[in-house]
């Protein structure tokens, strides 16, 4: 399993509609997309210094499911153009680990 890691800090006056339009919409489209070996997204938030930091971790079956997400360049990361004007800065480029032990 691989796990997509990205980051985006948004002004705490933009930061509840940006998680709405996260939760509503974007991820939800992600979902609908059907991507074979997508497994789904979680979402963190939490204060830092004068801005919210939001982050994902997206997951999927492998690398391949990956770039049926992102494409060749799978590093890059996928933001849409309403969710960049929410945003104060974002990482630009996704990590990606792999998943070495998951318990619940």
């Amino acid at each position: 399993m691989i796990s997509r890691v990205w980051r985006g800090w948004a002004s705490p006056a933009h930061a509840d509609e940006y998680e709405r339009l996260l939760v509503s919409t974007i991820l939800p489209g992600i979902a609908s997309r059907g991507i074979a070996g997508y497994r789904g997204a979680y979402l963190y938030r939490r204060a830092d210094g004068a801005s919210v930091e939001f982050m994902t971790t997206m997951m999927f079956d492998s690398i391949e499911a990956v770039i049926g997400f992102a494409g060749a360049d799978y590093e890059i990361a996928v933001v849409p153009e309403v969710a960049r004007r929410l945003l104060e800065r974002f990482d630009a480029r996704s990590a990606h680990y792999e998943v070495v032990l998951a318990r619940g």
